[in-house]
């Protein structure tokens, strides 16, 4: 049986949102599929006092991965895709994420 992880993690419309330096991963282990983001570049914007310059994310990678044990390697990647800015490719992978899980 697979020991379940303790600690606190941020909850984004019920499921678990985690970032680890350019990885995130959204969803619960006990769906079929999980949305898997990387952070593949940033860029730097002015904010509204036009002094402060902060990094943002920029070109993302996501994907739809299967949460199958019995699935190896390339298999368990069920779909691919790429965005320009986090919020871009987090709003095209949780609609992708919720098709997947309710009808696969």
């Amino acid at each position: 049986m697979a020991e379940q992880i303790k600690g606190k993690y941020l909850i984004y419309r019920g499921l678990p949102l985690v970032r680890e330096n350019n990885m995130i991963c959204y969803g619960s282990m006990k769906d079929k599929y999980i949305l898997y983001m990387m952070i593949l570049s940033y860029k730097e914007i002015l904010l509204a006092d036009n002094t402060t310059k902060v990094s943002v994310p920029d070109r993302i990678i996501g994907q739809i991965v299967s949460t199958d044990p019995n699935c190896i390697g390339a298999d368990k990647i069920v779909k691919n895709f790429e965005k320009n800015g986090l919020y871009e490719a987090f709003d095209m992978g949780i609609v992708i994420l919720e098709r997947y899980n309710r009808t696969k």
